[in-house]
């Protein structure tokens, strides 16, 4: 039965999605603000650093707000208003629409060190919302396309997102990389990820929205570094192999799980 805690959550949620939307606005430079690529000294550029994804990456952002204002309608209706999943996922969801408006302003006002502590702890909040989503699984395929699709896609671009940004940072601030190579320290970032989209493998038992998500950003990570500046073949393949762990890994635990 629907009360007065759920009709708050479910207005948390819209008007965080709306503010979000504004955010995300404004970042495209439409409103007058500097397009992300460019702010911030160009540090979040496609060729800023060899983590950095090539350009059309960022296309993945259009299917994540649509995703995102679809499931904030979603959420409003009669049949989601009582569901426990919504009740236990409705503010996380909310939390990471208003973090992610906050870390573009940050980048907006040339607050690149800002950035950083606030996609991390976005990234957290999304890790959240998606172990509340497995642990209260959907019980439609709507549900599971609409919530857990976009939730999946939205975690595993940030986690890719993450990286590029915690690399710009250190590139920024004038990080020479102890002594190793510029490469080197690129193959440990995008370990990293691989890691993360293997352990997401293995909480979500297959769920492929956040693979998909990892290997898109990825594979723009290939892309630029194989045809574009900065080349770096090792980071384009290295790219390449982490998109293929993550992908094998994803597909094993869904057939186990089927």
């Amino acid at each position: 039965m629907r009360d007065t805690s759920d009709i708050a959550r479910q207005i948390t949620v819209a008007a965080s999605a709306v503010f979000a939307m504004i955010g995300a606005f404004v970042g495209s430079g439409a409103a007058g603000g500097t397009p992300i690529q460019e702010a911030a000294g160009g540090a979040l550029a496609a060729d800023a650093t060899l983590i950095a994804p090539a350009g059309p990456a960022f296309a993945i952002w259009s299917v994540i707000y649509f995703g995102l204002i679809v499931y904030a309608v979603w959420q409003l209706l009669p049949a989601q208003s009582s569901a426990e999943r919504h009740r236990r996922l409705g503010y996380w969801i909310a939390a990471s629409l208003v973090l992610n408006a906050l870390w573009i302003l940050s980048i907006q006002f040339d607050l690149l060190p800002l950035s950083v502590p606030i996609i991390v702890v976005l990234l957290a909040v999304l890790v959240q919302a998606f172990l509340q989503a497995i642990a209260y699984p959907a019980t439609s395929t709507a549900d599971a396309i609409i919530t857990d699709g976009t939730i999946g896609l939205y975690l595993g671009w940030v986690a890719i997102a993450t990286a590029a940004n915690v690399t710009a940072l250190l590139v920024a601030s004038g990080f020479t990389g102890l002594g190793l190579p510029p490469e080197l320290w690129a193959v440990v970032v995008i370990a990293a990820a691989a890691g993360a989209g293997v352990a997401l493998a293995i909480a979500g038992r297959g769920r492929f929205a956040p693979a998909l998500a990892l290997s898109w950003g990825l594979a723009w990570v290939a892309v630029g570094r194989l045809a574009s500046e900065p080349a770096s073949t090792i980071t384009g393949v290295a790219a390449i192999v982490a998109i293929v762990v993550i992908l094998g890994v994803t597909t094993q635990r869904r057939l186990v799980r089927l």
